[in-house]
């Protein structure tokens, strides 16, 4: 015969399981009722803004810092168009430049020159209305420069005597792509700050005649791949 006790665990194992085959099935029902509401809610706000939601002017602070600590660094800014709040065409615009010399080589290399980027940013919030965004984007960046190498005369070991090694206004070109994930946050009205990470890939490039050069305006320092990044201070009118 069934103990006392194991008979009244049984019944309230039983109730609760009872229980549970009613209540899991009802919130989840509530559950998929509030997403399913959210999302409509949503689409209705999609549905009623108009395409063009505002424009961002922003200005990069990374570059201006690098130029201050070291030397090489860019000056940039942009200019973002809002559409629904998901679809950001973009246009950056800076001046690179670079005035380094290096004490082992004794080799000098300078340049001064603007570039160009243009591409677009897709918020991938699921809330694209809020106040904070979160996007994945890409640029395409163009620049013409030129520059400047100066190095100490060589001296043949063989033969005597010294060659002069130096070169100026030598034309170098850069293509290049850059992918991005980035955050922006509204601080205070119009005011909001941005952070971006940026991977950079070499396309097409012509280094001049006299091979790799230093730096490249916007691109940084030459190789086929660079990783980078933004802090923007924006103002979204």
């Amino acid at each position: 015969m069934m103990p006392r006790r194991h008979i009244s665990t049984y019944i309230l194992r039983s109730i609760v399981f009872s229980l549970s085959l009613l209540v899991v099935p009802h919130a989840f029902a509530q559950s998929s009722r509030r997403a399913e509401q959210e999302r409509l809610r949503l689409k209705q706000i999609d549905d009623s803004i108009p395409l063009y939601r505002g424009i961002q002017i922003k200005a990069d602070m990374v570059g201006l810092a690098q130029k201050m600590v070291s030397d090489y660094g860019q000056y940039e800014a942009g200019v973002r168009v809002n559409l629904k709040d998901k679809y950001f065409p973009t246009l950056e615009v800076g001046l690179g430049e670079a005035d380094h010399h290096d004490i082992v080589t004794l080799t000098s290399y300078k340049t001064s020159a603007p570039y160009g980027k243009i591409g677009a940013d897709f918020n991938i919030m699921k809330n694209k209305h809020d106040i904070y965004r979160l996007y994945l984007g890409f640029r395409y960046a163009y620049t013409s420069f030129k520059f400047d190498v100066d190095h100490p005369d060589i001296v043949d070991p063989v033969w005597g005597g010294k060659t002069p090694f130096h070169g100026h206004d030598i034309k170098a070109n850069y293509h290049w792509m850059e992918l991005l994930l980035g955050i922006d946050a509204k601080i205070w009205g119009p005011l909001h700050l941005g952070w971006s990470a940026r991977y950079k890939r070499r396309l097409h490039y012509d280094n001049g005649e006299l091979g790799n050069v230093w730096y490249v305006p916007g691109y940084g320092k030459q190789g086929s791949t660079r990783l980078g990044g933004t802090f923007d201070i924006i103002i979204e009118l």
